[in-house]
């Protein structure tokens, strides 16, 4: 059963990771930048909207970056400020209703039916949601209110930058029908270049072909799920307990081909900001998975489920490296998005060191191996907990992935403080 009420807002932070870096540093505000590669090499992961009008794009490669607009600034990257950022805005968010679900660390649906006794229609919420996470945070936000999540999360994109865009249930065909397919959920390059083939390129177009024929070229499922879409038949919820039964994050990678360095690097990103959060929390989980998004749009998951409940860091790096290219398969095939989550969650408010009961495993909390990496986990939630979450990074290649020991770290840590 489709809602019929226009109460769904999704709501994506523009350009996230540049429109941080331009908060956090003024000179840098107005200029072209770009977010995680350099001019020799990298892939950006995010650009700003004066980079963005010399044709740069997100998933580019650096050096071609550099060539399209040759004052572009190339900035490393805070990705523990991002989270910090994007985690602020959900708590905004959460003053209006509980109705949450979070698709990543820039976007998240909300379903406000429960909140318009108290702030008003729907699209009043939206204007004050904008308006408080620009005056409060400082940054810019894209919102899209409709009838179903996926009309939501093209009105949203149709927003951009900085808009807000409603569509009234009796203009939805009107709204949709001129609009490239490529703004679809789940259509991407390749896709939309099949569909174009066949001389489909917008979503009215996609809507007036019979659902068979969509399925013979994109196939049973695919062709199905895009051909509802098309049509706005979306009854999915917006499902806000999804956030108590696991902790996850993601990256979105535009099209790259895997290499060892560039996966364990984002892995990494994504393990540090999970386990930091679930150590906040006090909790523990025993269900790691991976998943990763193929060139091709499609999805593969691997499952791997310990001993006993952890959050330590390195263990879930290095899990979620071997599932993630037991996933890939050889470097070189092209990925786009990377993501992992915890499952079958415990509370654990204190992490114990125990003996070895286990044998000197990493995965079993009460290893010597295990107990060393809570240690190098407490310490580095020690001090960001006592400078603030920008005085430590992120642990570094040689200390994620090789025998990191709390005298390590601390050494680490004396250094950057």
């Amino acid at each position: 059963m489709v809602a019929s009420a226009v109460n769904i807002l999704h709501a994506d932070l523009d350009s996230f990771y540049a429109s941080v870096e331009q908060l956090l540093d003024p000179a840098l505000r107005g200029r072209a930048i770009a977010v995680g590669a350099s001019a020799r090499g990298g892939v950006v992961l995010a650009c700003s909207y004066e980079a963005k009008a010399h044709g740069v794009s997100g998933g580019m490669p650096g050096w071609r970056a550099a060539q399209l607009c040759p004052d572009l600034l190339f900035v490393k990257g805070s990705f523990h400020r991002y989270q910090e950022f994007g985690d602020r805005v959900i708590s905004v968010m959460e003053d209006f209703t509980p109705a949450i679900q979070r698709i990543s660390i820039d976007e998240a649906f909300l379903d406000v039916s429960g909140a318009v006794h108290l702030f008003g229609p729907p699209e009043v919420i939206a204007a004050r949601l904008r308006a408080r996470v620009r005056g409060e945070l400082g940054l810019p936000i894209s919102v899209g209110v409709a009838r179903t999540k996926s009309l939501a999360k093209i009105a949203s994109q149709v927003a951009k930058p900085d808009g807000l865009v409603v569509v009234p249930a009796e203009r939805e065909r009107e709204f949709l029908d001129p609009l490239p397919v490529r703004l679809m959920w789940g259509v991407g390059p390749v896709t939309a270049s099949r569909l174009a083939e066949r001389g489909i390129r917008t979503i009215g177009q996609l809507a007036a072909t019979p659902r068979s024929a969509v399925e013979r070229l994109l196939g049973n499922a695919v062709g199905e799920k895009l051909s509802r879409l098309a049509v706005n038949e979306d009854p999915r919820r917006v499902s806000g307990s999804a956030r108590g039964r696991s902790v996850g994050a993601q990256s979105a990678l535009g099209r790259r081909a895997a290499s060892r360095e560039a996966v364990r690097e984002v892995l990494g990103q994504l393990a540090e900001r999970v386990a930091t959060r679930m150590r906040a929390g006090g909790l523990a989980g025993r269900t790691l998975t991976v998943r990763v998004r193929l060139g091709d749009m499609r999805s593969l998951t691997r499952s791997h489920t310990f001993p006993g409940p952890l959050s330590t860091t390195l263990t879930i790096t290095e899990t979620a490296e071997r599932l993630a290219w037991d996933a890939i398969g050889e470097p070189g095939t092209e990925i786009s998005l990377l993501g992992i989550s915890l499952s079958n969650l415990e509370q654990q408010p204190f992490l114990q060191l125990e003996f070895p009961l286990f044998g000197d495993n990493p995965e079993s909390p009460g290893s010597a191996s295990g107990a060393s990496r809570l240690a190098l986990d407490a310490s580095m939630d020690a001090a960001r907990s006592r400078f603030g979450k920008a005085a430590v990074g992120y642990l570094p290649a040689q200390l994620r992935h090789g025998h990191g020991t709390p005298d390590a770290f601390r050494e680490l840590a004396e250094r950057e403080l």
